[in-house]
């Protein structure tokens, strides 16, 4: 049998990513790295912490638009729940708020996806080293953009809006009254320039404010 040329102590990595084929290429290629071992992978957002939980990894890898949970929320439970683990958010929605939430969420790097894996591998071992890898074209945009001028809540009612739900559905889910949901989105659709809650909803997505 040929010789395991592992060192001792691996650097252990958690995979999220909804696209399996994607998912099972960047583990095949990662796991190549002698210093690496991807002890999980998970197809949806609600699973990661649980994963992190139970295999203890010190890299997360996390795409942002995952079912059940956003990596961004995502990297915001494993900050509280497991913070030895260092997470690198990887999407193909390089969009600057995107970034001030990752970085929000105690994100230690940010990447596109179609970057070569030996640049992964290297921003790996960076956050490890206790630095922040942020892709330089995305640095720059986010230096031009300003902060979300969303609020909160005002971000919980067109995040509950994405389906079409009535204001009463929305109220119902976010225990607020209708009243308040109507002045949350009427507020959310002045401040992003559109004319109702779906148009603001798109916009928003847009600049990555959601």
């Amino acid at each position: 049998m040929p010789q395991d040329h592992r060192p001792a102590r691996s650097v252990r990595l958690l995979l999220a990513e909804d696209q399996g084929m994607m998912r099972s290429a960047r583990a095949l290629l990662l796991g190549m790295e002698p210093d690496f071992e991807v002890v999980a992978q998970v197809e949806a957002g609600d699973r990661i912490l649980e994963a992190a939980l139970t295999s203890r990894p010190d890299v997360a890898l996390l795409d942002i638009e995952l079912p059940g949970l956003s990596g961004l929320d995502a990297a915001a439970e494993l900050r509280e729940e497991v913070p030895d683990c260092r997470v690198l958010i990887l999407t193909t929605f390089g969009r600057p708020g995107y970034l001030r939430r990752a970085m929000e969420a105690g994100a230690a790097g940010f990447l596109v996806k179609d970057g070569p894996v030996e640049d992964l591998a290297k921003a790996v071992r960076l956050v490890l080293g206790g630095e922040t890898v942020i892709d330089p074209a995305l640095a720059a945009a986010a230096l031009g953009a300003g902060p979300s001028p969303l609020t909160a809540r005002e971000r919980d009612a067109l995040n509950a809006a994405v389906d079409g739900a009535t204001v009463a559905d929305i109220a119902a889910k976010l225990h607020l009254s209708e009243s308040t949901v109507r002045n949350y989105l009427s507020s959310a659709i002045g401040k992003t320039g559109t004319r109702n809650r779906m148009e603001a909803v798109r916009a928003a997505r847009q600049q990555g404010w959601l």
